[in-house]
């Protein structure tokens, strides 16, 4: 596992710009969630969560920069940041609807800063070989160093803690974006220059 066990897991919400949308239209700063470290799980795991609590999960890519010292980024990752989207955990119990076990797949390994430019990687997001998501990092909304610098000013940022820096829309191609997760699922998360992370779902 290329992070066994981050301080902390930081998740930036709403952070890729919608077709059309300029770059200055973003909001005034950040929005900063969370993931408990107990969420996190490897490349290639299966997951199995209690359905009575939610029915509807969904996967998402995200960039993952991994902290190195002195609020630097050490590398970068693949996250599939999965969450609940059942209305009486997302937005209500965020924290509870993203942290469940398994729910933080990272991997396949870490790609270290000085080999991989971050600024403009294509990225997405496929459930059994049908892409869901389709996107590039240059449409952030905050750049990765604007990230850092907010979430720095705020909390001590620790060599090792996990960065999720947002998630491209979904697509409205086939299956559309109300497809959650169901058992058998294999979903696909990939991102130019550093690879693909499965999970299975159960």
């Amino acid at each position: 596992m290329p992070v066994p066990d981050p301080g902390a897991i930081y998740t930036i919400g709403a952070n890729y710009r919608a077709p059309g949308e300029s770059r200055t239209d973003r909001p005034d700063r950040p929005k900063v969630l969370g993931k408990l470290p107990s969420s996190i799980t490897s490349h290639g795991a299966t997951i199995s969560w209690d359905r009575s609590l939610t029915l509807n999960v969904d996967a998402e890519c995200e960039l993952g920069v991994v902290m190195g010292p002195a609020g630097s980024a050490f590398g970068y990752t693949i996250v599939n940041d999965m969450n609940s989207v059942d209305p009486w955990l997302d937005g209500d119990q965020w924290l509870l609807g993203k942290s469940m076990a398994g729910f933080c797949p990272v991997g396949p390994w870490v790609v270290t800063a000085d080999e991989l430019e971050p600024t403009d990687l294509r990225l997405g997001c496929a459930i059994n070989g049908e892409p869901i998501q389709d996107g590039r990092t240059s449409l952030m909304r905050f750049s990765i160093p604007e990230v850092i610098s907010y979430i720095g000013r705020h909390v001590e940022l620790r060599p090792g803690d996990l960065i999720a820096t947002g998630t491209p829309a979904r697509l409205s191609t086939p299956p559309g974006p109300d497809r959650h997760l169901r058992p058998g699922d294999i979903v696909t998360c990939w991102i130019e220059g550093i690879g693909e992370l499965t999970t299975n779902i159960a």
